[in-house]
């Protein structure tokens, strides 16, 4: 399923156009990411929790040369599953 696909499902379940169906999937999207941004969290109890870990910084090797390279350190968006979708999906 794709962004589209999700506005037309939102638009069938709940009678909504499908312009305001888009509006409020990237309205969802957009307060999600301004709240990672942040450095909070979003739990939606029942779905998951969306959150921001921290990466270390690290040194890797260029596959082609073999060169080392340093691979900065970088804030990174997780998503952890919560208990009533993981028991839906089994």
């Amino acid at each position: 399923m794709n962004k589209n696909d999700l506005v037309s499902k939102v638009s069938e379940d709940t009678g909504l156009s499908k312009s305001d169906s888009a509006k409020a999937v990237d309205s969802v999207i957009e307060t999600i990411t301004s709240e990672l941004k942040s450095g909070g969290d979003v739990r939606l109890v029942g779905f998951g929790t969306f959150l921001v870990t921290k990466r270390k910084a690290t040194t890797g090797r260029n596959p082609q040369t073999g060169a080392e390279i340093k691979i900065p350190a970088a804030n990174v968006p997780k998503f952890r599953a919560g208990k009533s979708l993981k028991e839906s999906l089994n």
